[in-house]
């Protein structure tokens, strides 16, 4: 698959059948997802995948803010990737100060590097995600027994889809280009 096709073919999939995703392809998956570029290299993405349905769905219904949408999703899927990031490296000098003036946020901007690039590896591996936001982050690491050193940054439900999803509309070219 060329880069510019996964691109413009990937969808963010909500709904999935019941077919299991393998080790081997999550590997494969996570193999490709290792490559993204981080903050002076400091690969701070983990990904902890749940399989297990009693704490997936656990998540589900405790973790989403209520979001019931969110609830639904990651209980239809064949799996939950959870993606986080090792604290206080991305942005900061060994020193504990920060070198750009991002300061701490510069850690959710690796954490979207990571995880657009585990999706677009998925995809190629024919596998659907979706990368939602609205979650509880404490009491996620709480379900999962994250180590302390880490924040959850998303959480990604993965699965084969359900359905062929069409294109969304993009703005033009001219909408978000501007030259000075």
């Amino acid at each position: 698959m060329e880069l510019k096709e996964a691109i413009k073919e990937r969808r963010s999939v909500r709904s999935y059948t019941d077919k299991k995703v393998s080790h081997e392809t999550m590997e494969k998956i996570i193999d490709s997802a290792r490559m993204a570029p981080s903050w002076k290299n400091t690969q701070t993405a983990r990904y902890i995948v749940v399989e297990d349905e009693a704490v997936k769905n656990k998540i589900a219904e405790e973790a989403v803010l209520g979001f019931a949408h969110n609830t639904e999703i990651i209980k239809a899927s064949a799996s939950l990737v959870i993606l986080a990031s090792v604290a206080k490296r991305s942005g900061y000098e060994r020193d504990g100060s920060f070198t750009t003036a991002k300061g701490q946020g510069w850690e959710m901007f690796d954490a979207g590097i990571a995880a657009q690039t585990f999706c677009l590896a998925a995809h190629e591996e024919g596998v659907g995600s979706v990368i939602l936001g609205i979650f509880d982050d404490a009491k996620v690491a709480e379900i999962i027994g994250l180590p302390e050193d880490q924040n959850v940054s998303a959480l990604i439900p993965v699965g084969y889809s359900d359905k062929e999803l069409p294109p969304v509309p993009r703005k033009s070219v001219e909408e978000i280009l501007s030259y000075r």
